[in-house]
């Protein structure tokens, strides 16, 4: 993997990413016929938009796109949570944003595992959504009592992932052997059991609390519960998975279309029904159980905070004004509506930059790269940018909407309704599990924009920024 002494996180990160893809295929081949309709999709609209393509290009988006973005797992305890960011540490993954999916009734919250800095994403950016169950969200004291005691005796991670992650802790990092075995070790923790670790009558009791509980408290470990690639057309997709013999969810959720993309779009096909068994006195009893599906994602330009904020507000009056049903009933209303209010968005880059509603990445041209040499550059990035002498670039939203998770996650315990349930969250108790603070979005793509704005205004000559 490396002819250095230690493999670097990333490709270590690469490595397993694409473990986790080939065995997910294996367990779920839907999925691969999913993957090949996002490919074809993709191919299409780089072939029809000569701009899309020059503008992925200079981002290094190109080389990366056919990779699988995220995952997602459910984790039952803190201590599991912590391990987890041991493990991902390793791959040079760290804890991004927290998410209150209490917001829609699901017992989680979460963070998202990923590269926060340019050079890691471009390499492999994939993360990994990781909730952990909300077990004070259990009204029931006797329910909850015993679904921690199910939890506290199970051990999610073979004893030499462990090892491995704190021999790289010890060490600051692993030799290309150490670094293959430990890839194998940690893919065993998101790996399918069909055998339930509760009898039938258990299960049933912690379903019938919330279907999202029985998943995470009667397994043997947090299996991969989907795998996400990056459609540049996420309606096309969707309008072609029927006659793939996919079964699309009712809704995208996340921002209607809009021809500059922001944010975060994300669909997804039915979870599937599975074969499972119980343990009972008497052998094992057949049964069934929901929680595997497929999802795609179509990413757009990061908001800064008073985009983020505009976003908010006009997504909860287009939610307001009308909802659906478990069946996914009055989905194209709905989609209409949601349209009709982002309207008021402004919808070209131009304006979304001059009004500071999203982050942007500054790069000299060529043509600025041979005035600078003349000594003819303008003085600061506006005459930059009106000259042709810098470009500037929607910055990719790497993160997830916590709203948007929450309807992916409705979708497949079998309903598209959408809740607007006061949020509960509590962001210091998921740090003190975690053992660390998760890092802010925000100032990350600040960073980036900052970052790049002064390495362009100093290339060209330009004046720095204040």
């Amino acid at each position: 993997m490396t002819s250095g002494p230690f493999v670097p996180p990333d490709e270590i990160r690469a490595g397993f990413s694409r473990a986790m893809s080939d065995m997910y295929r294996q367990e779920v081949p839907q999925y691969g016929a999913l993957m090949q309709l996002v490919g074809a999709v993709n191919s299409d609209v780089l072939k029809a938009d000569a701009d899309l393509a020059a503008r992925l290009a200079r981002a290094g988006e190109l080389e990366r796109l056919s990779d699988e973005r995220h995952g997602a797992i459910r984790l039952g305890t803190a201590a599991e949570l912590f391990d987890i960011g041991r493990i991902f540490a390793v791959m040079g993954m760290h804890p991004v944003g927290y998410y209150d999916l209490a917001v829609a009734g699901i017992p989680v919250h979460s963070t998202a595992f990923r590269p926060i800095d340019e050079a890691a994403l471009s390499k492999n950016p994939f993360r990994v959504f990781t909730s952990l169950l909300r077990l004070d969200l259990i009204e029931d004291g006797a329910l909850r009592a015993k679904a921690t005691a199910i939890l506290a005796r199970r051990r999610i991670f073979t004893p030499k992932a462990l090892e491995l992650a704190s021999l790289h802790e010890a060490q600051g990092g692993l030799t290309p052997a150490q670094a293959e075995h430990f890839i194998a070790q940690a893919l065993e923790t998101f790996r399918w059991h069909s055998e339930a670790t509760v009898d039938a009558a258990t299960y049933a009791e912690l379903a019938a609390e919330h279907r999202l509980i029985a998943d995470i408290v009667c397994f043997k470990g947090p299996h991969i519960n989907h795998l996400t690639p990056r459609t540049l057309d996420i309606d096309a997709v969707q309008a072609g998975m029927p006659a793939h013999g996919i079964a699309p969810k009712a809704v995208i959720e996340g921002p209607p279309q809009r021809r500059c993309p922001i944010l975060l779009r994300q669909t997804s096909f039915k979870a599937l029904e599975e074969d499972i068994l119980f343990p009972e006195a008497d052998g094992h009893v057949p049964g069934r159980h929901t929680a595997r599906f497929g999802e795609i994602e179509q990413r757009g330009a990061a908001l800064t905070p008073k985009g983020r904020a505009l976003y908010d507000a006009l997504l909860a009056d287009a939610r307001k004004s009308g909802s659906l049903d478990a069946a996914g009933t009055g989905a194209s209303s709905y989609m209409a509506r949601l349209a009709r209010h982002f309207s008021t968005f402004p919808d070209d880059w131009r304006t979304m930059r001059s009004e500071g509603l999203a982050f942007f990445r500054y790069s000299p041209t060529e043509k600025g790269l041979a005035a600078a040499r003349a000594g003819q550059t303008g003085k600061d990035i506006e005459s930059l940018l009106s000259a042709g002498h810098a470009v500037c670039d929607p910055i990719v939203y790497e993160d997830f909407l916590p709203v948007s998770a929450a309807g992916i996650f409705q979708s497949n315990l079998g309903t598209d309704a959408q809740s607007d349930a006061a949020a509960s969250g509590s962001k210091a108790l998921f740090e003190k599990a975690l053992g660390r603070p998760v890092l802010d979005e925000m100032e990350l793509y600040r960073r980036m924009e900052m970052q790049s704005l002064q390495s362009t205004l100093g290339v060209l000559g330009a004046r720095t920024a204040a």
